[in-house]
């Protein structure tokens, strides 16, 4: 039986290199595989998921207001594996929306993505997979302390930690840092000189 899947990790965990290697390994079993990526991330272009270590291909970008049932049901109905990168950036309707194709159609759907933003706290899209995903599995990242890095520190052109803004500001390694959250604590009061 189909499973809706949330494979979730810290900046840095190779969420986008899972994501295109668990495609590679079902085409290699000869299934079609339909790779979704939120429109919104548009770092490596419109059409394309790209991993830190090379890895790369095109997938189908999604805008936000599209019915992921709908497209499925209407544009690709022959394919027997979805899978998700940066899936945090999705609505919670649209997460509704693929676990009504793994329900309803009986196709796997894998989500990659990030559960917090900068701040900590969770992207809409990711609070919802915590709600009904059948399966749930952290992707572990490391902070610079050698601890498990749970916090995406969003930092500035200076290297600063940035803790107000907009919770959706597309970048990488440029952008963010991967702590665990004593060190992210920590540096943010040496940085505001408390």
């Amino acid at each position: 039986m189909a499973k809706l899947y949330f494979k979730f990790g810290a900046m840095g965990s190779s969420k986008t290199a899972q994501a295109l290697i668990t495609k590679f390994n079902y085409e290699e079993r000869n299934m079609k595989v339909l790779l979704l990526k939120p429109a919104i991330d548009n770092r490596d272009g419109a059409n394309t998921v790209k991993s830190r270590i090379g890895l790369e291909n095109e997938a189908i970008p999604v805008s936000e207001d599209e019915n992921l049932y709908e497209k499925y049901v209407k544009e690709y109905s022959d394919c027997q594996v979805i899978i998700v990168d940066e899936c945090q950036f999705l609505t919670p309707e649209q997460v509704d929306q693929l676990a009504d194709i793994v329900i309803y159609r009986n196709i796997p759907v894998l989500c990659f993505g990030l559960s917090t933003d900068f701040t900590t706290h969770l992207f809409p899209g990711s609070k919802r997979l915590f709600e009904i995903a059948e399966s749930i599995s952290e992707i572990k990242s490391v902070c610079a302390c050698g601890a498990k890095a749970t916090v995406n520190a969003r930092i500035d052109g200076n290297g600063k930690i940035v803790t107000e803004g907009s919770q959706v500001c597309i970048g990488g390694n440029d952008s963010y840092l991967a702590m665990c959250r004593k060190c992210w604590l920590s540096r943010r009061a040496q940085e505001s000189g408390r």
